[in-house]
């Protein structure tokens, strides 16, 4: 039977993710989160003619011949509406923000001016308007001004506030379960036996997760054992989470109890195994309403399958649109010819001298390194069944 493609193994992940529920939160929490709805302006921006320097509110056609001299008649600062009405010959000393008073046509910048006492002089020729921010120039009431799906900045977080709004819809974020399995791993700190290695995978998957807007439960590690594997497994269906993320034992050696485990707890299995190098014995599935992802042992394979269906499962559920971009480049090694598997290889980009980027490959593409995948900043994507091609021949890369 012939394997997966990446494209239909992807097809069939995301054919059922929903996107998340949508929750109410404050501007203080709703840093890299996804708008749930479009935001309207609840105000004008600026809500009243403003001064943008600190200066002088005058008549423009006061101005006839320099230096002239105009009465000062009060000052306007910032949070305050001037009172009083501005006549001919007449100036009021402003503030940057302050509301330009009724009857003030223009603000002329201090550094043009020169006070003496209840009079200022005015040093050089004003321009009509200058310097003052009309009502509503930056935004106006129900204006929209950020769209669904975006995701928030401090940008977008700084224009929010000024529209007023102290409270934003946005997509709940998943809760990602993480479960690692083996009698071979031991968390970072303690000591391992000779035959044992340090969990690394969990902490590389949760930190992913969690970059791109998920929420985690870790699940820690199960040993070998059926029992415990399951328990495990119930632990997270029993906290609805959204989605179960398994590393390791999902082939079907005799210690790899994981795809058993979960098809006894009611798993519906999407697939197992894909057409991919790293990750071909990738897992998808559905148990209840929380979808299942068994991701290979191997660290790069854990990683590289992550970046191609974890994070799109995850998009999804925030609202957020394509979720990675292949992108043109040229290969800086021979590449040969591939298999019916497609291939993702590591790699570190430079620019030459024409200005293209360059891919090069690392030397070892084992599965097991992961100082190379610490190193590259992409993954050339070599398709099922490419012929080899030389150096400098056009490739496409995903940025890591």
């Amino acid at each position: 039977m012939a394997l997966l493609t990446v494209t239909d193994a992807l097809d069939q992940i995301l054919g059922d993710v929903a996107v998340a529920d949508i929750e109410n939160v404050s501007l203080h929490n709703a840093t890299a989160r996804v708008l749930a709805r479009d935001l309207k302006a609840s105000r004008n921006q600026p809500p009243f003619r403003s001064s943008a320097m600190d200066g002088y509110a005058i008549r423009a056609d006061n101005v006839r011949e320099l230096p002239t001299k105009l009465q000062i008649i009060g000052e306007a600062a910032a949070g305050y509406f001037f009172p009083d009405a501005l006549h001919n010959w007449e100036a009021v000393r402003i503030f940057t923000g302050a509301p330009v008073p009724e009857g003030a046509d223009t603000v002329v910048m201090q550094e043009k001016t020169e006070r003496d006492g209840a009079f200022v002089s005015i040093l050089e020729a004003v321009t009509k308007g200058s310097n003052i921010r009309d009502c509503g120039q930056d935004f106006k009431k129900d204006d929209i001004l950020l769209k669904r799906g975006t995701e928030l900045t401090y940008r977008h977080l700084a224009l929010a506030a000024a529209m007023n709004h102290a409270v934003l819809p946005v997509y709940r974020r998943p809760v990602i379960a993480i479960l690692s399995t083996g009698d071979e791993l031991v968390l970072p700190g303690e000591t391992p036996s000779d035959s044992q290695i340090i969990a690394a995978n969990n902490f590389a998957i949760a930190s992913y997760a969690q970059t791109i807007g998920a929420d985690i439960m870790d699940l820690g590690i199960a040993r070998d054992d059926m029992t415990e594997i399951a328990t495990t497994i119930e632990k997270a269906v029993a906290a609805r989470v959204d989605c179960l993320v398994t590393i390791g034992g999902v082939s079907v050696g005799d210690h790899d109890l994981v795809q058993e485990a979960l098809k006894k707890a009611g798993m519906d299995l999407k697939f197992w195994r894909i057409a991919m190098r790293p990750g071909k014995p990738l897992l998808a599935g559905k148990l209840g309403n929380t979808h299942v992802l068994g991701l290979p042992g191997n660290p790069v394979s854990s990683m590289t399958c992550a970046l191609l269906f974890l994070q799109p499962m995850i998009r999804k559920m925030l609202g957020k649109d394509t979720p990675y971009e292949i992108r043109q480049a040229i290969s800086g090694h021979a590449l040969p010819a591939n298999d019916h598997r497609q291939s993702y290889m590591r790699a570190r980009t430079h620019m030459d001298e024409a200005g293209r980027t360059v891919a090069s490959l690392f030397s070892d593409q084992d599965s097991s390194k992961m100082a190379s995948f610490a190193q590259a900043d992409c993954l050339i994507v070599r398709p099922a069944n490419a012929p080899a091609s030389e150096a400098g021949a056009p490739c496409q890369i995903l940025s890591l």
